[in-house]
């Protein structure tokens, strides 16, 4: 629902101009990435290097779920400036329905379970075979994009009407949807990990593995609002919607998630260490050694230590400008985890980056970020009549 005159025009031109470069590149990536796949007739690579761009743009749209939810439940003020860059992100989720169709494409070709007799004959390859038929893997997949279509549309409903009435029942609605609709992105964002990702090896299985991707999807859409709110703070009233107590509440959380990283996959590696079952072993010794060691080890630095120490800074945290930064590196960070976790998959001898696996990320990419930058503009940059956030722009500076 479009609000009139909800935006500045300097601000309405940047996000214009934004989303119309995004999109740009998107279209070209895109072709590029069909292109390729049509001159080096691999189309199984093209499914590799999609489903990896796929996965990683789709973690930003269901992170923001998440955050969204998480503020609506605790109400705290942390949420005022980010609120409508993490409604925007919710709204993208439409788009990503559709990019999702190439991967049921690709399915015989991305999933070993789809050739007959790979699955074994013991009881645990009879579940799997019944779990994983074609047609009831679809329609988990129609399941999941209902729950995130649904959830979505009722919070930017009840949001968009919070603006234009200020009724205050909304709040109340909006904050008991968030308690169950958390419960519900966990459990099917957490089983779409499993059936898109986990059973790439589908006698591989860890009970761990879909809140990994639950904790990854939190941490990049954190990251993600902060480089936003960076990009827009010039403008008001966005700019006074945040002081150095708002920023550093951001920041806890983006440590706190940075050190459940951390435990959710030092955890998994020594359950499936300690265990030393053939059936777990073999995905945790492709990744953390041989070939694809140095990616790990670069993950372990990257990922956990240099952003835990930084985050420790009160200094950093504080100010956006410093905290940005490190949202920046975040992102491409989380970019190295998703291609660690997924790529092994299917190309154990060690990492090599394909021209395909470069132009569908930005062609995908592009997209996501064009659907954004379309759904950004629809909204005023901070949401309006929201009793949470009363007298936080005149007090702010007081607290």
């Amino acid at each position: 629902m479009t609000l009139p005159n909800i935006l500045p025009d300097n601000v309405r031109l940047q996000i214009d101009r934004a989303q119309r470069r995004a999109l740009a590149f998107g279209v070209v990536g895109l072709i590029i990435t069909v292109a390729l796949a049509f001159g080096l007739k691999d189309w199984t690579q093209f499914f590799h290097s999609y489903l990896v761009a796929y996965v990683f743009w789709m973690v930003f749209a269901m992170g923001c779920m998440a955050i969204l939810q998480l503020h609506h439940m605790t109400g705290g003020r942390w949420g005022l400036p980010i609120r409508r860059i993490l409604e925007a992100g919710t709204r993208t989720i439409p788009a990503m329905t559709v990019l999702f169709v190439p991967v049921l494409f690709g399915m015989s070709r991305l999933y070993p379970w789809m050739q007959p007799g790979s699955l074994g004959d013991d009881p645990a390859g009879h579940f799997r075979r019944v779990y994983l038929e074609p047609h009831f893997f679809i329609v988990r997949a129609v399941i999941y994009f209902a729950i995130w279509n649904l959830l979505a549309a009722l919070l930017n409903k009840w949001s968009a009407e919070q603006d234009r009435t200020g009724d205050l029942i909304l709040k109340d609605r909006m904050s008991s949807l968030a308690a169950p609709g958390t419960i519900l992105w966990a459990l099917s964002w957490s089983w779409a990990m499993v059936d898109w990702v986990m059973t790439l090896e589908p006698t591989w299985y860890s009970s761990i593995y879909g809140m990994v991707f639950m904790v990854i999807a939190c941490l990049a859409a954190l990251s993600f609002s902060v480089v936003m709110l960076r990009m827009l703070d010039g403008y008001q009233p966005l700019h006074d919607s945040y002081d150095p107590p708002r920023l550093n509440d951001i920041g806890n959380l983006m440590l706190t998630f940075t050190l459940l990283w951390t435990y959710m996959s030092f955890a998994q590696f020594l359950i499936i260490w300690s265990g030393n079952l053939k059936q777990e072993i073999p995905w945790v010794k492709v990744r953390a050694f041989g070939p694809w060691a140095p990616v790990a080890a670069a993950l372990l630095i990257l990922h956990f230590f240099v952003p835990f120490f930084i985050l420790l800074q009160r200094g950093v945290k504080r100010r956006l400008q410093r905290l940005s930064v490190l949202a920046v590196w975040m992102l491409v960070i989380t970019l190295v985890d998703v291609y660690w976790l997924i790529v092994p998959s299917f190309q154990q001898s060690g990492p090599r980056i394909h021209g395909l696996d470069v132009f569908a990320v930005i062609g995908i990419g592009g997209v996501w970020v064009g659907a954004y930058m379309a759904q950004l503009k629809k909204m005023p940059l901070l949401p309006l009549h929201d009793p949470r956030f009363a007298g936080v722009l005149e007090h702010q500076h007081g607290d």
